[in-house]
């Protein structure tokens, strides 16, 4: 911390004497400037306490020499008595007061070198303070990012060295970590400032915080930000930690792109009736599998949800193998976690889990879940068991894709009719195929005439050049409403 005028006040050897400006007295000082120039703006940069004996200043008014002191951002001035002065003018007394500078007395007897060699001996020490705290900070952050422990660790620490909130975000703007957990609010706040941060570091202010935001890594791996007010030695620890991070996050995508990559060549061999040699191989490397039966889920979705479902079962799940498996996630897991990992869709979007009974063969109830799965995308359920999807009869038995195109073809002229606002033949074919073709029940069901209904029929055969008395035709054209009901 830098010395400020009330410590430099305080030092009694010095002598010094307030005489004007106390309530501002707890600025710091950057340097001491000594100068009998009239004007000596040019030569400040903001920050200086200002030494003078008043050599120039007679013949103008105070007030107008401490208006430009005031605008040059002088920290405050000490006028030295004694000399060509007695007293302290108290011209400049009244008009440093009105302008809320401190004016502070410097007797005879206290030369100037002296204040100087103060506040510089307390600049030397602050820096010397920040260098140690700097070094400190390093190493503590450098032996957290080099454990096992991820990079929470790593934020958890930051936050603690320069006492302020810390945000790990990923790639798209969202939270990944946050210490202290409250600190998560300001996520959201931050999206729109993300996209000027693709390089580099910006402050920004989110919530009356000053956050400073800092891009991780050369390919847009995530973001940091640290909100609260950061001196020199807090932004060197800030840099450090975002270049740990960097090198962390780097780390952290090779070796999951390789576990990735192990764990769908583990999933071939199990599938492909190798479970021995599999089971044997995953133990060691990734935890002990449940002993059979298992539970099999096949969980299926697009990229974003599949590795969504990826990166909450890696931390959710402990008894359980899973793998990316062409376009799905294969789970194999106790009953209990085949439950937990049946619930995943309800929290991502885009998500669909199938469930296989409990079986001894992974083979067997991989392609009873991957059938479940492909029912409930279809169906847009968030899951559906093999057991109900079977239930389904010899819909249940079809390729979905394919069943889905035959109701499209069969059912277009249809439906393309009925889009004209012409009729409702698609509806009365339905109530008239579940009423096993009794012309009253389904006429009385739709709120027809029954010749109304004839005549709808008619046009269905004519447009679909199909003979609706054929019971091939009528399975046929229930199959294709099954299919595609909306």
């Amino acid at each position: 911390m830098a010395l400020t005028l009330r410590e430099l006040a305080g030092q009694g050897p010095l002598g010094l004497r307030v005489l004007a400006g106390e309530p501002a007295l707890d600025r710091e000082i950057a340097w001491v400037h000594p100068t009998e120039l009239a004007d000596p703006t040019a030569f400040l940069d903001g920050g200086e306490l200002l030494l003078t004996t008043g050599l120039t200043i007679e013949g103008e008014p105070a007030a107008d020499y401490v208006g430009r002191l005031v605008a040059a951002g002088v920290t405050g001035v000490g006028f030295g008595t004694g000399l060509s002065h007695d007293e302290v003018p108290p011209a400049l007394v009244g008009a440093a007061a009105t302008a809320g500078l401190p004016l502070l007395e410097v007797p005879r007897q206290t030369p100037f070198i002296a204040i100087t060699k103060a506040v510089s001996a307390a600049v030397a020490a602050d820096e010397y303070a920040a260098l140690v705290r700097t070094g400190k900070g390093q190493q503590e952050l450098t032996r957290a990012a080099l454990g096992r422990r991820g990079p929470g660790v790593l934020v958890r620490r930051l936050a603690r060295l320069v006492d302020a909130w810390v945000l790990l975000l990923d790639p798209a703007g969202a939270v990944r970590e946050a210490a202290p957990g409250s600190a998560r609010s300001a996520g959201p706040a931050l999206g729109a400032e993300l996209a000027a941060v693709r390089a580099g570091s910006r402050v920004v202010t989110v919530h009356g915080d000053e956050v400073l935001l800092q891009a991780l890594g050369t390919r847009g791996r995530g973001f940091l930000a640290v909100g609260g007010r950061l001196g020199p030695a807090e932004r060197h620890i800030v840099t450090t930690a975002a270049a740990l991070l960097s090198l962390s996050l780097e780390r952290d995508r090779a070796h999951g792109r390789t576990l990735r990559g192990l764990r769908t060549g583990l999933a071939g061999l199990l599938l492909a009736g190798q479970a021995e040699l599999a089971l044997a191989t995953i133990e060691p490397v990734f935890g002990a599998v449940p002993a059979p039966p298992w539970s099999v889920v096949v969980l299926a979705g697009g990229a974003r949800a599949r590795a969504a479902a990826v990166e909450a079962l890696e931390t959710e799940f402990e008894r359980a193998f899973f793998a990316e498996y062409g376009a799905a996630v294969l789970v194999l897991a106790d009953g209990r976690g085949g439950a937990r990992a049946a619930e995943l869709p309800s929290r991502i979007a885009g998500l669909h889990a199938g469930v296989a009974p409990s079986t001894t063969d992974p083979t067997v109830g991989y392609r009873q879940a991957e059938q479940a799965a492909e029912a409930a995308r279809a169906a847009r359920k968030p899951v559906v068991r093999f057991a109900e999807h079977a239930a389904g009869g010899l819909l249940g038995l079809l390729d979905p894709a394919a069943a889905r195109a035959f109701a499209d073809e069969a059912l277009a002229p249809l439906r393309r009719h009925d889009e004209t606002g012409r009729g409702q033949l698609v509806t009365s074919l339905r109530c008239w195929l579940e009423h096993n073709g009794h012309w009253d029940l389904a006429a009385s069901r739709l709120g027809v005439h029954r010749h109304t209904l004839r005549n709808r029929m008619a046009k269905v055969e004519r447009l679909t050049g199909r003979d609706l008395d054929a019971p091939g035709t009528r399975a046929e054209l229930w199959l294709a409403l099954q299919a595609h009901p909306s």
